[in-house]
Order: structure tokens, then C-alpha cells, then sequence
């Protein structure tokens, strides 16, 4: 297992510049993102929908959209499993993939982003900035802002706050 854990910032984003790796909590789950410009840019997304605070165990879910061809998945003890969550506050059913060992969420595939996954970002030890956030109606009152991201009402890339 890595030991790129703890502290982000005692890892420099040059780390990362062609492959960031990360894994579950046990360990048994490794993910491998190749992609040069996983940090020249904003990239990831924030997501306040209830499903996605349940999932992460937080006020929000750090995510990134990403093609599925960049994304390489180790299963090594057989431990990813999916649960088929219909009762999206978007309307749109999707697999919330996670290990069955330690209950870390790996990744959510929907039919709307045909080719791509989103990735759960909190397996990695650094996250790229984020683009924008979703279901920004459903906020916390105390929560800070991010200037320079995008707040889309429910759906990515429907109607802005």
C-alpha cells in the first residue's frame, strides 16, 4: 500500500504530474489515474446532494469526472461491490462502487456521463481543485465559498446560483 497518506501538502502536485495513485482504507482497492493535465487545471467537482454527503460521511463529496480510460482499478482481494442507488435527488439512478471490506466509496458510473466515471477523490493524497459544485441550493448556511467555482442549482452544467 502507498505511503502517500496524511498531510496533502507535504506532497508537491509535481508528484502527480502523469499518474496520481490511490487506495481504500484497507488497502485492498487500488486506483490509478493516468492523465498529464489532472492538475493544470480545475478539475474536480463538489457535490452537496444528500446521497453524496451520505456517502462521504461529510457536508459534501470531493469528486472528479474523469474518462474511464484513464482510470485504472485494482480489485486484489475481490472486495469492490455496487450498490444500484435509485433514489437520486437528480433523478438519474447511478452505481456508487465501494469496498466491501473497509466501506470506502470508489467511484459512481451514470448513464449521463456516457464514457466517463466520477471518481471519489478522498482515496487520493492530493485533489485537484475544483471547477464547480452541484446541488448548491442544498448547502450549509456556515459553509465557506470558492472563488472562481461554478454553482449550478441540482444538476452540472443546468441552471447557475
Amino acid at each position: 500500500m502507498s505511503s502517500l497518506t496524511g498531510n496533502p501538502n507535504s506532497h508537491a502536485i509535481t508528484e502527480f504530474n502523469e499518474r496520481l495513485v490511490g487506495y481504500c482504507l484497507c488497502g485492498s482497492v487500488k486506483v490509478t489515474i493516468d492523465d498529464p493535465d489532472l492538475f493544470t487545471r480545475r478539475r474536480g467537482h463538489i457535490c452537496h446532494c444528500a446521497n453524496c454527503r451520505k456517502v462521504s460521511g461529510s457536508f459534501a463529496a470531493s469528486n472528479l469526472i474523469i474518462e474511464e480510460s484513464k482510470v485504472q482499478i485494482e480489485d486484489r482481494e475481490v472486495k469492490l461491490a455496487m450498490f444500484l442507488d435509485t433514489q437520486t435527488g437528480s433523478g438519474t439512478p447511478l452505481e456508487r462502487w465501494f469496498c466491501s471490506r473497509c466501506g470506502n466509496p470508489i467511484k459512481s458510473v451514470t448513464p449521463v456521463l456516457a464514457g466517463k466515471i466520477v471518481m471519489k477523490m478522498g482515496l487520493f493524497p492530493r485533489i485537484p481543485a475544483p471547477e464547480f459544485e452541484t446541488f448548491g441550493l442544498h448547502r450549509h448556511e456556515w459553509q465557506g465559498s470558492h472563488p472562481g467555482v461554478e454553482k449550478y442549482k441540482i444538476k452540472a452544467f443546468g441552471e447557475k446560483l
